[in-house]
């Protein structure tokens, strides 16, 4: 796997899990190392500055390290968590942690911080909508990305779920292949493997 060696602004506030208007005010006041590009505006940072920075503020560093994508698996069926993780797997691309419950999900959210979360609506102990308010409020998830997965679609509760924060709704049971397409267009990665 090759690592990208120079980052833009807009990529180094995604790996950081930061807004860009972060990374810009950091890049400015030096704290940042980089370089414009010549005869533009366009500020660059090169992986090893990002790497500095990024062990000086305490971010974990697996996502540029690896390359992969996280995706948290928020589900209680096991036999799907299991398909799902095997896919990922196979795949390549990304790296998984799950959890069968609510209060799992929040502990692995902060500790973890996903790029994405696949979220079972109907949980044991707190339900899928309560789970994206709650992702929502924390403002350093804010690049949290949300496909929230049930097999009981009422088009009322998916349009609540859409307006307390997830960013997609799937219909159980899915197709894993539409699943990975919605997880690169949410992510900004090529769908190809």
């Amino acid at each position: 796997m090759t690592f990208k060696t120079v980052y833009t602004t807009g990529e180094a506030a995604k790996i950081c899990k930061v807004s860009q208007q972060t990374i810009i005010r950091c890049f400015d006041s030096g704290a940042l190392k980089g370089f414009r590009v010549p005869g533009s505006r366009f500020r660059r940072i090169p992986r090893d500055s990002l790497l500095a920075f990024m062990k000086a503020n305490d971010i974990p560093t697996d996502a540029i390290e690896s390359g992969k994508r996280k995706i948290l698996i928020v589900d209680d069926n096991a036999e799907l968590v299991e398909l799902l993780v095997n896919v990922f797997e196979r795949d390549g691309r990304f790296e998984t942690r799950t959890a069968s419950n609510g209060f799992d999900a929040g502990m692995l959210v902060r500790e973890y911080r996903p790029d994405l979360i696949i979220l079972d609506v109907m949980l044991p102990d707190i339900n899928g909508k309560d789970v994206c308010v709650r992702v929502r409020s924390d403002q350093s998830l804010e690049q949290v990305k949300i496909i929230c997965v049930s097999g009981e679609v009422e088009s009322d509760r998916v349009s609540e779920l859409l307006q307390a924060g997830a960013n997609e709704f799937l219909p159980k049971p899915f197709n894993t292949d539409e699943l990975i397409e919605r997880i690169c267009r949410l992510l900004n990665i090529d769908s190809y493997r």
